[in-house]
């Protein structure tokens, strides 16, 4: 059977949606896991509800315990792991393939722990407002990134040598970060390391949404791109004598996947390792040699739900910050990740 495909929008271009069935296939799958997970989550817990208690809570029915339970307290800790997942996966898609490395991740090169820099000094200094520390965080991974961008160039910054680069500040980061908890009052300390463990618990309408909607319009900023970042993955002169200015495309899309890992910071602190993993699962789903940032934003959000069930459930009734969880499942999955990099295992 012939493959088939969709195409929308502009014939150059600039914005174009390739489906393929072969494709599309791993995409449903993943938000049909999405979707059971939810539910699953939604369910579970010290007071656990029936699928129909539930759906009855979702739609401000039944009794006021389950609404408030559904409403107020499930359903935003799993639209943000979904969302805040989606980011991650979908910025590890964009840094994978514009530096051609599956080590080129932003929490490898180090973008997430300038976040964490940032959201630090807020709170070190000012003691702000959840808005203020989103701010920061913000603003420090753009200045993460771009100190990265500076001390990499070389006719142009891409490759192994701005991974290299990343690790490095990300390196003396951490150390600023260490020195800024122990100079910080013991209140601050103790709030700052909570939030840097990367964490959903006592997420909320009001603490997420910004930070949600900032998510969902750099992904679909992205998505706009992706033929652009297809150029890009051919080389620069390919794109560039395909009309299309390789350096000014690279920092925009980088740019976008800052905005990414860097909101998603804002909103649950550091969590490491989804935009490592979820564009090589997804890639090896879909069994192309490039990833899909749609279907790696899904993997993604997938995976920070699964972790954030088991955070809350595992050890029962105590809960783990979710970063610790994609901690110890991602230091795993980088070991194998460097050994099958440089021959040690097989693939």
């Amino acid at each position: 059977m012939k493959a088939m495909a969709l195409r929308l929008g502009h014939p150059d271009g600039r914005f174009n949606l390739l489906i393929k069935p072969g494709r599309l296939w791993p995409a449903l799958l993943l938000m049909a896991a999405c979707a059971a997970l939810a539910l699953l989550s939604l369910r579970a817990g010290a007071l656990h509800l029936s699928v129909e208690q539930v759906w009855a809570a979702l739609q401000g029915q039944g009794s006021r315990l389950n609404v408030a339970v559904v409403q107020q307290w499930r359903l935003p800790r799993v639209a943000m792991a979904l969302i805040i997942g989606a980011a991650l996966g979908m910025s590890g898609a964009i840094f994978q393939s514009l530096l051609r490395n599956p080590l080129g991740s932003p929490d490898v090169v180090g973008f997430n722990t300038g976040a964490y820099t940032g959201a630090l000094l807020v709170i070190t200094t000012i003691g702000g407002s959840h808005f203020q520390i989103a701010g920061g965080a913000l603003a420090g991974g753009l200045a993460s990134a771009a100190l990265v961008y500076l001390l990499a160039w070389r006719r142009g910054a891409h490759g192994l040598r701005l991974i290299i680069v990343g690790i490095a500040v990300s390196a003396m980061l951490s150390a600023l970060n260490s020195w800024l908890l122990i100079n910080a009052s013991l209140e601050s300390a103790m709030s700052a390391a909570i939030w840097g463990a990367g964490t959903l618990n006592g997420i909320t309408w009001s603490k997420g949404l910004p930070s949600a909607l900032f998510c969902l319009l750099a992904m679909l900023a992205a998505l706009t791109l992706k033929p652009r970042m297809r150029l890009l993955e051919m080389g620069d002169d390919s794109a560039n004598a395909l009309g299309v200015p390789a350096e000014r495309a690279r920092l925009t899309l980088m740019g976008l996947g800052v905005a990414l890992i860097a909101s998603a910071t804002a909103a649950a602190g550091p969590i490491a390792f989804i935009a490592l993993a979820a564009p090589q699962i997804a890639q090896r789903l879909q069994r192309a040699r490039a990833t899909s940032p749609l279907t790696a934003a899904w993997t993604g959000a997938l995976l920070l739900l699964a972790a954030d069930y088991a955070a809350q459930h595992l050890f029962y009734p105590r809960q783990l910050p979710v970063g610790v969880v994609t901690i110890c499942i991602g230091g795993l999955y980088l070991l194998w990740l460097l050994l099958r990099q440089t021959g040690g295992a097989k693939p």
